[in-house]
């Protein structure tokens, strides 16, 4: 069993990835699918834990973008004792305004936005209790290329 973490901006291919690798096999958790609720934070623990408890894997398809936001997501993981993998999304915000620039409708967040959450982000660490991290690129052709992941501190990153 799986929780695995997106993190990066908006417009970084997030929800694409998903749809891409795990739509088949993961329950999807994203505060972006009740965009009126309230108290999305507590929906979505409560939604990450019933599909631990029932043993199915999670993605969790938000920006999540610093350690204080990702914290409480790692220890409900290790509660239901599941594996918790990281995939952290390329996020070069001038390519991100642009691809979210083509969102229609609902899909197209405020650019107030991203220039919010490019603050927030923070580069994820194995140190904070991931299992397993990995780097993930949008290719020009709409295609992905993960990467094992490499703390800044090897000199890699």
């Amino acid at each position: 069993m799986e929780l695995v973490l997106f993190i990066g901006l908006q417009g970084s291919g997030k929800s694409s990835f998903y749809r891409q690798r795990f739509a088949g096999t993961h329950v999807l958790v994203s505060k972006d699918l009740w965009p009126h609720a309230r108290r999305k934070e507590a929906r979505q623990r409560r939604y990450i834990s019933e599909a631990l408890a029932a043993g199915r894997p999670v993605v969790v398809d938000n920006t999540n973008p610093s350690p204080e936001v990702r914290a409480p997501l790692i220890s409900l993981g290790r509660e239901h004792g599941a594996r918790v993998i990281g995939y952290s999304f390329a996020s070069d915000l001038k390519l991100c305004l642009a691809r979210n620039a083509q969102r229609e409708g609902r899909a197209r967040v405020p650019e107030v936005a991203l220039f919010a959450t490019v603050k927030l982000l923070r580069r994820p660490e194995r140190a904070e209790g991931f299992d397993v991290l990995y780097h993930v690129t949008l290719s020009a052709e709409g295609g992905f290329r993960v990467e094992e992941w490499r703390e800044e501190s090897d000199g890699t990153g």
